[in-house]
Protein backbone atom coordinates (compact mmCIF):
# COMPACT_ATOMS: atom_id res chain seq x y z
CA UNK A 1 0.00 0.00 0.00
CA UNK A 2 1.17 3.67 -0.85
CA UNK A 3 1.88 6.29 1.83
CA UNK A 4 -0.87 8.18 -0.07
CA UNK A 5 -3.28 5.25 0.80
CA UNK A 6 -2.35 4.62 4.43
CA UNK A 7 -2.70 8.55 4.95
CA UNK A 8 -6.38 8.35 3.04
CA UNK A 9 -6.92 5.00 5.27
CA UNK A 10 -6.13 6.72 8.46
CA UNK A 11 -7.99 9.75 7.88
CA UNK A 12 -10.88 8.19 7.23
CA UNK A 13 -11.25 5.92 10.53
CA UNK A 14 -10.56 9.29 12.52
CA UNK A 15 -13.13 11.35 10.44
CA UNK A 16 -15.43 8.67 11.79
CA UNK A 17 -14.50 8.03 15.26
CA UNK A 18 -14.40 12.32 16.00
CA UNK A 19 -17.82 12.33 14.08
CA UNK A 20 -19.41 8.86 16.54
CA UNK A 21 -17.80 10.91 19.63
CA UNK A 22 -19.68 13.94 19.22
CA UNK A 23 -22.94 12.55 18.56
CA UNK A 24 -22.54 10.33 20.75
CA UNK A 25 -22.06 13.44 23.49
CA UNK A 26 -24.32 15.20 22.33
CA UNK A 27 -22.17 17.71 20.37
CA UNK A 28 -23.80 16.78 17.09
CA UNK A 29 -27.58 15.63 16.31
CA UNK A 30 -29.33 13.87 13.41
CA UNK A 31 -27.95 14.79 10.06
CA UNK A 32 -26.38 18.49 10.80
CA UNK A 33 -22.64 19.23 10.83
CA UNK A 34 -19.70 18.05 9.08
CA UNK A 35 -16.13 17.11 9.20
CA UNK A 36 -13.06 17.32 6.48
CA UNK A 37 -9.52 16.62 6.34
CA UNK A 38 -6.80 17.94 4.15
CA UNK A 39 -4.57 15.38 2.90
CA UNK A 40 -1.61 16.19 0.56
CA UNK A 41 -3.55 15.52 -3.16
CA UNK A 42 -7.02 16.59 -2.06
CA UNK A 43 -10.18 16.66 0.50
CA UNK A 44 -12.29 14.16 1.98
CA UNK A 45 -15.30 15.12 3.49
CA UNK A 46 -18.39 13.87 5.17
CA UNK A 47 -21.18 13.80 2.80
CA UNK A 48 -24.40 16.11 2.57
CA UNK A 49 -27.29 15.12 4.97
CA UNK A 50 -24.94 12.08 7.24
CA UNK A 51 -25.11 11.48 10.50
CA UNK A 52 -21.91 12.01 12.10
CA UNK A 53 -22.84 8.94 14.69
CA UNK A 54 -22.94 6.41 11.49
CA UNK A 55 -20.03 7.56 9.29
CA UNK A 56 -19.18 4.70 7.17
CA UNK A 57 -15.67 5.26 6.03
CA UNK A 58 -15.78 4.12 2.56
CA UNK A 59 -18.02 6.20 1.83
CA UNK A 60 -16.99 9.24 2.38
CA UNK A 61 -16.57 12.10 -0.38
CA UNK A 62 -13.41 12.30 -1.42
CA UNK A 63 -12.09 15.02 -3.84
CA UNK A 64 -8.82 16.62 -5.50
CA UNK A 65 -6.90 19.21 -4.98
CA UNK A 66 -8.89 21.52 -7.16
CA UNK A 67 -11.91 19.98 -5.05
CA UNK A 68 -13.83 17.84 -7.76
CA UNK A 69 -15.43 15.03 -6.41
CA UNK A 70 -13.54 11.65 -7.34
CA UNK A 71 -15.36 9.31 -5.06
CA UNK A 72 -17.69 8.38 -2.36
CA UNK A 73 -21.35 9.42 -1.63
CA UNK A 74 -22.21 13.77 -2.36
CA UNK A 75 -19.62 15.86 -0.45
CA UNK A 76 -21.68 17.82 1.91
CA UNK A 77 -22.78 21.78 0.47
CA UNK A 78 -20.18 23.47 2.74
CA UNK A 79 -17.21 21.72 0.74
CA UNK A 80 -16.65 25.90 -0.42
CA UNK A 81 -16.32 27.01 3.32
CA UNK A 82 -14.22 24.16 4.35
CA UNK A 83 -11.73 25.27 0.88
CA UNK A 84 -11.70 28.73 1.94
CA UNK A 85 -10.49 28.01 5.69
CA UNK A 86 -7.69 25.50 4.18
CA UNK A 87 -6.77 28.10 1.62
CA UNK A 88 -6.82 31.13 4.01
CA UNK A 89 -5.03 29.08 7.33
CA UNK A 90 -2.25 27.00 5.71
CA UNK A 91 -1.97 25.03 9.03
CA UNK A 92 -4.99 23.92 9.39
CA UNK A 93 -5.88 20.21 8.61
CA UNK A 94 -9.27 20.06 9.77
CA UNK A 95 -12.13 21.42 9.66
CA UNK A 96 -15.39 20.45 11.91
CA UNK A 97 -18.92 22.52 11.50
CA UNK A 98 -21.54 21.49 13.95
CA UNK A 99 -24.80 23.00 15.46
CA UNK A 100 -24.02 23.31 18.92
CA UNK A 101 -26.99 23.90 21.19
CA UNK A 102 -25.56 26.62 23.66
CA UNK A 103 -23.55 28.57 20.62
CA UNK A 104 -26.90 28.05 18.64
CA UNK A 105 -28.87 29.78 21.46
CA UNK A 106 -26.15 32.26 22.19
CA UNK A 107 -26.94 33.85 18.82
CA UNK A 108 -30.37 34.25 19.10
CA UNK A 109 -29.85 36.22 23.03
CA UNK A 110 -27.47 37.82 21.16
CA UNK A 111 -23.57 37.17 21.79
CA UNK A 112 -20.70 39.16 23.71
CA UNK A 113 -19.91 41.27 21.42
CA UNK A 114 -19.15 40.42 17.79
CA UNK A 115 -14.97 39.98 17.56
CA UNK A 116 -15.68 37.45 20.22
CA UNK A 117 -18.88 35.39 20.78
CA UNK A 118 -18.39 34.42 24.27
CA UNK A 119 -16.41 35.77 27.09
CA UNK A 120 -13.37 34.62 28.32
CA UNK A 121 -14.78 33.06 31.02
CA UNK A 122 -12.21 30.41 31.86
CA UNK A 123 -7.97 30.27 31.30
CA UNK A 124 -8.30 27.21 29.04
CA UNK A 125 -10.99 29.14 26.92
CA UNK A 126 -8.17 31.61 26.26
CA UNK A 127 -5.07 28.97 25.93
CA UNK A 128 -7.79 26.38 23.76
CA UNK A 129 -9.91 28.87 21.92
CA UNK A 130 -9.01 32.33 21.70
CA UNK A 131 -11.43 34.58 19.69
CA UNK A 132 -14.64 33.70 18.16
CA UNK A 133 -16.15 36.34 15.50
CA UNK A 134 -19.44 36.10 14.63
CA UNK A 135 -20.35 35.44 11.00
CA UNK A 136 -23.27 37.64 9.74
CA UNK A 137 -26.37 34.99 8.67
CA UNK A 138 -26.18 33.71 5.06
CA UNK A 139 -28.03 30.26 3.41
CA UNK A 140 -26.21 27.11 4.17
CA UNK A 141 -23.69 26.63 1.57
CA UNK A 142 -23.81 30.20 0.07
CA UNK A 143 -20.05 30.99 -0.93
CA UNK A 144 -20.28 34.43 0.92
CA UNK A 145 -19.75 32.77 4.20
CA UNK A 146 -16.29 31.44 3.12
CA UNK A 147 -15.66 34.71 1.83
CA UNK A 148 -16.72 36.40 5.27
CA UNK A 149 -14.19 33.68 7.18
CA UNK A 150 -11.27 34.38 5.40
CA UNK A 151 -11.94 37.72 5.95
CA UNK A 152 -11.87 37.33 9.51
CA UNK A 153 -9.29 34.20 9.79
CA UNK A 154 -6.76 37.22 7.52
CA UNK A 155 -7.99 40.26 10.03
CA UNK A 156 -6.79 37.88 12.87
CA UNK A 157 -3.57 37.23 11.53
CA UNK A 158 -2.65 41.09 10.84
CA UNK A 159 -3.46 41.75 14.22
CA UNK A 160 -1.38 39.16 15.76
CA UNK A 161 -4.08 36.95 17.39
CA UNK A 162 -4.84 33.86 14.62
CA UNK A 163 -8.25 32.91 15.53
CA UNK A 164 -9.41 28.83 14.94
CA UNK A 165 -13.25 28.68 14.83
CA UNK A 166 -15.98 31.16 13.96
CA UNK A 167 -19.57 31.42 15.19
CA UNK A 168 -22.51 31.60 12.06
CA UNK A 169 -25.14 33.06 13.24
CA UNK A 170 -28.03 30.49 13.54
CA UNK A 171 -26.31 28.14 12.27
CA UNK A 172 -22.98 26.64 14.43
CA UNK A 173 -19.29 27.00 15.14
CA UNK A 174 -16.71 25.82 12.75
CA UNK A 175 -13.69 25.51 13.72
CA UNK A 176 -10.25 23.95 12.27
CA UNK A 177 -6.36 22.71 13.67
CA UNK A 178 -4.03 20.51 12.34
CA UNK A 179 -6.00 17.54 13.32
CA UNK A 180 -9.52 16.11 13.88
CA UNK A 181 -8.72 15.27 17.09
CA UNK A 182 -7.19 19.02 18.33
CA UNK A 183 -10.04 20.35 16.47
CA UNK A 184 -12.76 18.15 18.15
CA UNK A 185 -11.32 19.43 21.61
CA UNK A 186 -11.50 23.49 20.29
CA UNK A 187 -15.07 22.92 19.47
CA UNK A 188 -15.77 20.67 22.96
CA UNK A 189 -13.77 23.72 24.73
CA UNK A 190 -16.08 26.40 22.99
CA UNK A 191 -19.36 24.66 23.52
CA UNK A 192 -18.76 23.63 27.09
CA UNK A 193 -17.75 27.74 27.65
CA UNK A 194 -21.13 28.61 26.17
CA UNK A 195 -23.33 26.17 27.98
CA UNK A 196 -21.72 27.82 31.55
CA UNK A 197 -22.13 31.29 30.29
CA UNK A 198 -25.80 30.08 29.40
CA UNK A 199 -25.79 28.46 33.50
CA UNK A 200 -24.62 31.55 34.89
CA UNK A 201 -26.94 34.17 32.93
CA UNK A 202 -29.92 31.45 34.07
CA UNK A 203 -28.79 31.40 37.49
CA UNK A 204 -29.02 35.29 37.79
CA UNK A 205 -31.30 36.64 39.72
CA UNK A 206 -33.55 38.82 37.70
Amino acid sequence: MSPEARADGRARDEICRVGASLFARGYAHATAGNISVRLDDGFLITPTDACLGALDPARLARLDAQGQQIDGDRASKTLSLHRRIYAADASARCVIHTHSTHLVALTLAGVWTDDDVVPPITPYYVMKVGHVPLIPYHRPGDPAVGDAVAARIAAGVAAGTPIRAVMLDRLGPSVWSESPASAMAVLEELEETASCGCSAAAARPR
